[in-house]
Formats: C-alpha cells, structure tokens, sequence
C-alpha cells in the first residue's frame, strides 16, 4: 500500500532520495520513512502526508450537500497548518529543534512531503509501544526495539531504553528547544504534546509539531493563531490534525491568553505521561471543551501533589515536590520558564551533568575539554549502553577535528565500544570514517614527512587498541582502512609509535587473509627490521617474524617438541597455525636472520626464539644447511653468559636429534625399499661361491712363483712370513674363483675351510694360510651336493668331462670326499711330476679341467684329472698330533662311479697323515 503510494509521488525529493518502502513511525497526520541521499550517502527521514487522509466518512458529515464546501475549507486549512510546520523549521536552527534537510513540497496527487535528519521514533509512538509491552506483562524496563529495513534490503535493530536518565536527558533538550523558542524566535509551540517529539538517531529529542506555533501576546507580532477556531473540535477531520487539548494549557481554554508560560504547563503534563502507566496526559477530555473546563473547575480533578498528580505510579520524589508544582499550576506567573527549568534540583547528578557539558563543549576552553576528557573514563561505566552510543559517541566523534583532543577523545572512544553490546555496528558506521579522515586522508599524507605530535599521539591510542579494532570490523574493511593505519605507524619517523605498530601482530593476524599478509604486511615488516637502527625496533622486529613464524606467548613457554620425548598434542597445531609458509620461512626470514650484526644478548635472545619456532617449521635439510650454522655464530657471541650460551646450546641439540632421527629414518626406508640387500657401502654381503680376484691381494706371477724371483709389482705370496689373515669363525663351505693367467683356458676352484687354531710353526704361516684358503675339509654330518650344485659353468668347455668306460652318475655327495687318484702309489709317499707341472696345458687338453690351486701338481692331458688339496684333520678329531703344517696334492679323476668313492674315502684317510709330511718336506726342498 504504502510502496503504491510512494510511487504516485513525484517530486525532487523523490528522485534524490532512496526511500525505504515502509515507514519506520508515525507522527500525528505524517508518516515517518527511512532514507538516504543519492549524491552523499548521508541518512535521513522523509514525512509524507498524503491528502486522502482528510477525506470524512459519510456519518461525520452528515449526509448533506451544504457541508462539501466547508469540509473542503477546513481541508484546505489543515494544509496550510501542515505547510506551516515544515517552513517553520526552515527557520528554526538549534540543536534541539528538528532540522530540516529538504523543503516542503507538493506532489501531483495533492500529498505533501518534506525531509528532515534522520530520526528513529516519535516519542507518542515510543510510548504507545511501551504501554502494549506492559499489557502483555512484559514489564515497563523493557527496552523498545524497531526493526527497519533500509534501502539496501538489510534490516536495522534500533533499541532505544525509556530509564531514568534517558528522561531527564531529553527533557532538558525539550526545555533547551523552548527557551530558544521563547527567547529567541518569540513564538509559542501551542500544541507540545509526544506527537510533536522526535528521537533522532543520536538518541537527542527534538522539537517538531509547529503546525500551531504563533507568537505571544507580548511580542512585537501579533498572534497569528485564533483560539476560537483552533480549539473547537471538528469532527469532520482526523483527531491527529487538531489541537490536543489533553495537553493544552488553561490559559488558551479559560484565559484565551497565548503566552509563553502555556507552553511550560504542557511539558508538565508530558513529563506526568512519561511516567504514568499507560503513558499518557492525567487531563482526558476527549476533544471537549466542556469537559476541559469541568476537570479545571475543582481541585480534586486537577492534577496536583495531593493526588500524585493524577498519575497511576508513583512519581519520583524530587520531581513530584520541587518540579511539577512549579509547572503544572493556574497562575501562570508562578510558573518556571525554560532557562530555570534547567537548574531544577531534579538535573542535579553527574550523569545529567555530564550530557550538559558535553553538549555545551564547543563553547569550553581547551583546558576545560582536557580535564573533561580524562575525568570522562571513570564515570562512564554508570551511563547506560544506550546513551553512551547514542549521546556521547557521537558528540565525541565530533570534536576529533581538535587534534589537541585527539588522544584522549580516542580513549574514551573505544572504552565506549569495547561496553556498547552493538559496538561493532557503531563503530563499522562511526567511528571508522573518523578515522580514515584524520590518518588517511590526502592532506594528511602530504604532511607524513613532518612530524605531528598530536597526530602521533592519536595513532597510538589506535595501535594500542588494535584488539579492539579488530573485533569490531569485518575483514575487508581491516585490510582496506585498518591496514595502512598500521603501515602508517611501521613507516613513522617515531620509534615509540613503530614499536606499537609493531606489538599489534597478534590481534592483526586474525582479520588478515594469507595473501594480505604476505605480500602486503610482511614486506613493510621486513623493510623495518632490515633499515632500523634501534637496538628495540630490532628486538621487536624479531618478535614480529616470531608471530609470523606461528609463534604464540603460550606455545614460547612450552616444550618444542624437538627433543622426541615432550611430543604433545600441540606439537600438530603448532604446525598447522603458523602464518608464513615455508619457502617465505627459508628464503625470505632466514636470510635476513643470517645478516644480523649486532651481538647484543637482547637481539641474539630474541633470534633464538625465532630460530626455535622455526625448528618446527622448515626441512631437516636446511637445519642442517642453513639453520645451525647461523645458531653456532650467535652462540659463540661474546657477549652472552652461561645461561644464554646453554640455551643455544640446547636449540642447536634439539635440531641436531631431529636431523639425525629423520635422515635415519629415511636411510631406512631407502634401504627397505632397494630390497634390504644393500649396506650403507652399496655393496653386497659376500655369500657362498661368490667370485673374486685372488685371495692374497692380487694376480700372482707364475713363472715368478716356480723360480723363486719376486717379481716388482707383484708381492711373492709363497715367501710371505707375516701372520695370517684372519678368517671369519663361520664353518660355512664356501668357493672361489681365480681366474686364470693370460694365455690360459681354465679355470681353478678354490674352497675356504673353516677358521683353525695357529700352528706352533710361525715360519709357515703363510704357507698355511694359502693351504688352508685352497682345502676343502670334510664334514661328515654335511652334504655338499646342494652347495656344488648351485655351481653353474661359466661356458661350455668349463663342464666336466664325461667318462669313456660308462656312463657316470649325477653328482652327489662324493665331492664331499673326493676319491683317490688310481695312479698314485698306495704308500704313503706320492711322486710329483714337476715337468708335467711346469708346462702349460694345451687348450684342447685343459679347456674344461680346473685350474690347479697354488702348489697343485698339473696331471697329464691324457688323464683329465682335477687337483683337490685335503687339509689335515682337525685337532680335536686326530688321532696323532701334528707337529708341523703338512702339504699334500692328490690327482683324481673327474668323475668316479660311486662303489669306488667309497673305497677312495677309506683309503684316503689312512694316507692322509703320511702325505702330509712327505708332500711338505719335497715342497720344501723345492723351493
């Protein structure tokens, strides 16, 4: 309805204002809407009269023809009225008369609408609400709550609170409003009732209504309003756009007297409405001047202190017996004009007062506005939340354009929204833009280079209550009017005022996204602690890069975790809250970490701390790298005592465990994954068979060997006297494979015996040595079939010659015992052919034999033998005791059936002794 309605008006106010599409109150004949201007943004309230609210019912005119004419005057005068009241404010300015921002203006469809500052409620409709909250038994200290919906689609809770002092305060503006009225413009109201009261967006009432105004009888002017007319109620017109008489001073009914002093007796009656229970005027008359008259013609009827002034509660006492007898009184001579009604008894406390002073502050010296501001702290706890942000913000906000007020205008300015319960709406609307206007500004930023006390002074108070700041605003407008606040604090010439800026990293922090801080915040940072000579902007700047590192004051008293042992549940959201990541960490802060050159014990405690948060952060890698170098140069600082050094030195013992458990760690799982073969060398563990070079160290000469030279590059193995090579404990069996000389095509098996206890004969130690690396000794509980036949030829000609005579059987366990060459003798010396031995075997002869071991007899081609070397017995085992190492070398064939293996065995056995000797003493005489 009412959004059809705004739509039929067409005017300059129409299409300069947004308008919200409900009205937010009402106010006699006019409906009060939200809304702002186009051009400025600045709220306001546009009053809409529309003209069809005049029309009568057809009962109120009687059915008759005659009565059109009339109606229509008495139409045509109630606008007029209307137009009066609005061009009255265009001529009234004072902070307690409405102001009007827009003309009157008539709109096609014979509405009227004008538009004022913004204003929350009428205080008719304050009190209708309050009675309707009292009848639902919702009590009267309830406070009123209008939900509005703005322009912008979003809804706005005003909350305003009718107490004790929200009274008296607004009374004294009324009375302010009247004496400028009276004193000043020389008018009379003539119609003050709550319908002609507003309450503006800064909780300040306003005078409004003037649509009765006129001046008094003893002015220059001559009244301009006709008692006769104005008081005779028509019943043809709404009740909203006549004169209340409810609220009306006897000196227009009975007196016909227009005076300044009617006025006062009607505020009385609105000062009884405001505490009455419901809410309104003792005085009922119900538009009739004959009743009007009867209640003022006995004493018992009129409102009085006898009868509580005819109020349903009681009244307070200082009010009931000093104020309202001087008000609500016949004469009007006795009554108290407006200037002495502001010096009444019932204005006398602190609170009162201090709205009193603060309104008159522009008119106060500096003096007197500095001892105001620092006494206004201590008793602003006992304001209401209501008035604080409603009265004394504003008024505040207002007087910062006094730079020498500044700082302590600021104080006060956050205690009052860290007590506002809708602090951050105030201050997101408030006292944010006061702010970019004093710091931020064009004119402000010409002037950085010099320095402004006061300014300076300000901006710490604003550092200083960052926590607040922060809490009470949204992101994007921290990053986009806080942040170069604090850029403006890093940046100034005044190292108190960088410290402070500085100190406000932990409550920044929270309102900043990552990349804010990173590109934007970390670099101005960064530029502070790398130019700054001052021994606490560095402390402080390290403690900066703490915070930006994940560091808290609570994580910096805890354990770090470093050590393995005091691994908590912290340990993971230390991590995972650190604000930097880990490329800037390493390349960025680090770096400027390393180029600190001061040595002072403050700064280097300090780069501790960083370094300990940063332990938590970066790659054991670059610990090892980067980190604990820098650590070792500090803590070599002379200047630091014991207990500082040992602090480094339990840092630099953290990091160096975790390095070390870490790459430990991954050297295992390495090793695990490359199949667990390898040793931290790279190379195999030598297993059973494995091939190899020549056991003593190198390639021997052979024709060196056999003649008795030594050669120069190679060592002579036979004349090798030193002790001998120790040999693993294992009894494993286990072969190698030499390979041969140059010119040769065959190749010699070696088998390692198990570890024997040292022969009393040193000089043939490393005679023994070589024996026993090339002797197989038997084990008669071990089956060497399965270990020989892991043995796979390394060609075809490597493989075993076949016997001519039959078939022979696969091999078994005979290798285990190998049988007895049939040409040796059966005594228990053995010849040795020692030409056959020197010369070199042909290759269709030796292309698959095994190369005879160092000392080995060479059998003739025709016999196609293997040469084998037995060691003697173990100790324990024999059953004569040796007295000296025994050599003896054995011819045998390649293959043996197996009924003649186990001849060969026994035989073997009883010459084994004997060729022990006799074989050692002619290779002794040999060589």
């Amino acid at each position: 309805m009412f959004l059809s309605a705004l739509k039929s008006f067409t005017s300059n106010i129409g299409s300069n204002y947004s308008i919200a599409p409900q009205p937010s109150s009402t106010s006699g004949p006019w409906k009060i809407f939200d809304a702002k201007k186009k051009s400025t943004g600045k709220a306001a309230s546009v009053f809409i009269f529309d003209k069809k609210s005049l029309e009568p019912s057809a009962s109120s005119l009687g059915g008759g023809r005659g009565n059109s004419s009339s109606v229509k005057r008495a139409q045509e005068e109630v606008i007029d009225r209307l137009k009066k009241e609005a061009s009255s404010l265009a001529r009234l300015r004072h902070p307690s008369v409405l102001e009007l921002a827009e003309p009157i203006e008539e709109t096609r469809s014979g509405g009227l609408m004008f538009a004022t500052e913004q204003v929350t409620v009428s205080l008719a409709a304050l009190l209708a609400e309050k009675d309707e909250q009292e009848r639902a038994g919702r009590g009267a200290g309830r406070n009123s709550r209008y939900v509005v919906r703005g322009n912008d689609g979003q809804d706005e809770i005003r909350e305003l609170e009718l107490d004790e002092l929200e009274i008296q305060k607004g009374l004294l503006q009324i009375a302010k409003g009247l004496e400028f009225l009276h004193q000043s413009a020389k008018l009379v109201h003539a119609n003050l009732t709550p319908e002609a009261i507003f309450v503006n967006a800064k909780s300040d009432w306003k005078i409004s209504g003037l649509a009765f105004s006129t001046p008094f009888s003893d002015s220059a002017s001559s009244p301009s309003l006709s008692l006769s007319e104005v008081l005779n109620h028509d019943p043809r017109l709404p009740p909203t756009v006549q004169l209340n008489l409810d609220y009306t001073s006897p000196d227009f009914v009975i007196d016909n007297n227009i005076n300044p002093s009617a006025d006062m007796f009607s505020l009385g009656l609105l000062i009884i409405a405001l505490y009455n229970s419901p809410h309104r005027s003792p005085i009922e008359t119900h538009e009739s001047l004959s009743a009007y008259r009867r209640t003022f013609s006995s004493s018992s009827s009129v409102p009085n202190q006898t009868n509580n002034y005819l109020s349903s509660v009681p009244l307070p006492k200082n009010l009931s017996s000093e104020l309202l007898p001087r008000l609500i009184t016949r004469r009007p001579a006795q009554r108290l004009n407006a200037m002495e009604f502001q010096q009444a008894q019932y204005f006398d406390n602190i609170l009162v007062s201090t709205i009193r002073f603060l309104d008159d502050l522009p008119a106060k010296t500096p003096t007197e506005k500095a001892q105001f501001m620092r006494g206004l702290a201590k008793i602003m706890p006992q304001f209401p939340k209501s008035v604080l942000e409603r009265k004394l913000l504003p008024a505040l906000l207002e007087e910062m354009k006094d730079r020498e007020l500044l700082a302590p205008i600021l104080l006060n300015v956050f205690a009052i929204i860290k007590a506002s319960p809708s602090g951050k709406r105030a201050f997101t609307d408030k006292v944010i833009p006061r702010l970019r206007d004093i710091f931020l500004t064009q004119g402000n930023a010409k002037t950085t280079a010099e320095r402004d006390p006061t300014k300076e002074a300000g901006l710490m108070i604003v550092l200083e209550n960052m926590k607040v700041v922060a809490d009470n605003c949204s992101g994007k407008e921290f990053r986009d009017d806080i942040l170069p606040i604090i850029a403006l604090g890093l940046s100034s010439p005044t190292h108190a005022v960088v410290d402070a800026a500085l100190s406000t990293l932990p409550a920044v922090l929270p309102a900043l996204d990552y990349s804010t801080i990173k590109n934007e915040l970390f670099p101005v940072i960064a530029g502070v602690f790398a130019h700054t000579n001052s021994l606490g902007i560095k402390i402080r700047g390290l403690e900066a890069f703490y915070t930006l590192c994940g560091g808290t004051a609570e994580k910096d008293s805890i354990s770090d975790g470093l050590d393995g042992v005091s691994i908590s549940q912290d340990s993971s959201k230390l991590s995972s809250s650190q604000v930097l990541d880990k490329y800037t960490i390493q390349e960025k802060v680090v770096p400027m970490m390393k180029g600190i050159k001061t040595k002072e014990p403050g700064v280097m405690m300090a780069a501790l701390k960083v370094f300990r948060q940063i332990g938590q952060v970066v790659d054991s890698d670059f610990l090892a790298m980067e980190a604990l170098p820098i650590l070792w140069s500090f803590s070599l600082g002379p200047l630091l005592d014991l207990e500082q050094f040992q602090e480094f030195m339990t840092l630099i013992k953290s990091l160096s465990s975790r390095i070390e458990r870490e790459h430990t760690r991954k050297l295992q799982e390495l090793s695990s994954s490359n199949g667990g073969g390898s040793t931290r060398s790279g190379a195999k563990q030598p297993t059973a068979f494995q091939t190899s070079t020549n056991t003593n160290g190198g390639d021997v000469d052979f024709a060196s060997l056999v003649s008795g030279r030594k050669g120069n590059a190679t060592p002579d193995i036979m004349n090798d006297w030193g002790p001998p090579a120790a040999k693993p404990a294992s009894s494993q069996f286990s072969a190698t494979i030499s390979p041969s000389p140059a010119g040769s095509n065959f190749t010699s098996w070696s088998s390692a015996a198990p570890s024997q206890p040292p022969r009393q004969n040193n000089s043939l130690s490393s005679l023994q040595a070589s024996a026993n690396q090339r002797t197989v000794t038997p084990d008669q509980s071990q089956n060497l079939n399965s270990s020989f036949a892991a043995l796979t030829p390394a060609s075809p000609y490597n493989a075993p010659l076949q016997p001519t005579t039959r078939q022979p059987s696969s091999l078994n366990s005979s290798f285990t015992s190998p049988p007895l060459n049939p040409t040796v003798p059966s005594n228990n010396s053995s010849s040795i052919n020692w030409t056959a031995a020197t010369m070199p075997p042909s290759s269709s002869t030796w292309s698959s034999q095994q190369r005879p071991m160092n000392g080995g007899i060479l059998p003739p081609p025709t016999q196609r033998t293997s040469s084998f070397t037995i060691p003697p017995p173990p100790a324990s085992t024999s059953q004569t005791p040796v007295s000296s190492n025994s050599y003896s070398a054995f011819s045998m064939p390649v293959m043996q059936p197996q009924q003649q293996q186990r001849q060969a065995l026994q035989q073997q056995t009883q010459q084994q002794q004997a060729a022990q000797t006799s074989g050692l003493d002619k290779y002794q005489s040999l060589i």
